[in-house]
């Protein structure tokens, strides 16, 4: 009786001591460690963004094409995994993939995505763009040249689709790719992605956009940028760090609050172009390049008479 009577009491007391380091933790743990964690990457976030912005060392004016010299990834990091966590892939400068980047550049090609309600960056004023762009094709290692121009289609509103059966006109920007010519473009433009490992590690990107003269090799602008991630790569919901963390960057990326103008990385497409365009200064007889292929060899027959 003793005995069972002895490890009654003891039973509850060692329950309780078994208990103790893991209820320590759950009070101190995950919640007080997130907030130290979120408090060492806002610190970390205020002394990068001590030597970000956009440092424009000279313009120049009347620029008919560029250089893109490094394209944008095709694909989205989301930041759903540690592999995409530690990508260096430009989160900062995400923009459209491929030629889709390409386009962002070309005359016509943000005036056209503004008339169809597309979220660009830049508008108002709309942004001009360049006659020309020339880019590596990475498939075969060429260069080539990009022109782009709005093409006008007819298209039937179809019932199945609560249509009515009746014709209408729609318009599209399309892009014409041919082999470079022996001239390469004076000016180029690249980016680099400049987080370390210890950046990445507390959810903050960094970003370098560089605007070169290829003459003289000459850096004539840059733009420095860093994002951070508050959720420090929650996914829960759905979330998306790298999406959310445009939500808190330096330079801002959106000039408006979320409630205002949307999420903020909507507001990364054309924001390159965006920058670029105000170093390079985009020709100002960029009309005729807004036309079909066959509009323009018209045009250009023309001037020739």
């Amino acid at each position: 009786m003793s005995a069972g009577g002895g490890c009654r009491p003891r039973w509850p007391w060692l329950l309780a001591c078994l208990a103790l380091p893991w209820l320590t933790a759950c009070s101190s743990g995950p919640g007080a460690q997130g907030k130290e964690r979120l408090a060492r990457a806002e610190a970390m976030f205020a002394e990068r963004c001590k030597k970000a912005g956009e440092f424009i060392h000279r313009t120049v004016d009347n620029v008919e094409g560029i250089f893109l010299l490094k394209l944008r990834p095709n694909t989205i990091n989301f930041g759903h995994s540690q592999e995409r966590q530690f990508a260096l892939d430009d989160p900062y400068g995400r923009d459209l993939g491929g030629v889709g980047y390409i386009q962002t550049f070309l005359a016509g090609s943000h005036r056209e995505a503004a008339s169809k309600g597309l979220p660009v960056a830049g508008a108002p004023p709309p942004l001009k763009g360049y006659r020309y762009v020339d880019a590596i094709d990475v498939a075969d290692g060429q260069r080539y040249r990009y022109t782009g121009s709005v093409q006008e289609y007819e298209s039937v509103a179809s019932p199945l689709v609560g249509g009515n059966g009746e014709k209408f006109k729609r318009t599209e920007f399309v892009v014409s790719k041919v082999p470079g010519s022996s001239a390469t473009p004076r000016y180029g433009v690249t980016y680099d992605d400049i987080s370390t490992r210890g950046e990445r590690e507390h959810w903050i990107a960094g970003s370098s956009l560089k605007v070169i003269d290829l003459q003289t090799r000459e850096v004539i602008a840059e733009r420095v940028g860093y994002m951070m991630d508050r959720g420090q790569g929650n996914i829960s919901g759905g979330r998306s760090p790298w999406l959310e963390a445009a939500e808190h960057s330096c330079p801002p990326i959106a000039s408006r609050p979320r409630l205002l103008s949307g999420p903020a990385f909507a507001a990364q497409t054309y924001k390159t172009a965006s920058f670029v365009e105000r170093v390079l200064k985009p020709s100002t007889s960029q009309g005729e390049y807004l036309l079909s292929p066959i509009q323009r060899i018209g045009s250009e027959a023309a001037r020739e008479r």
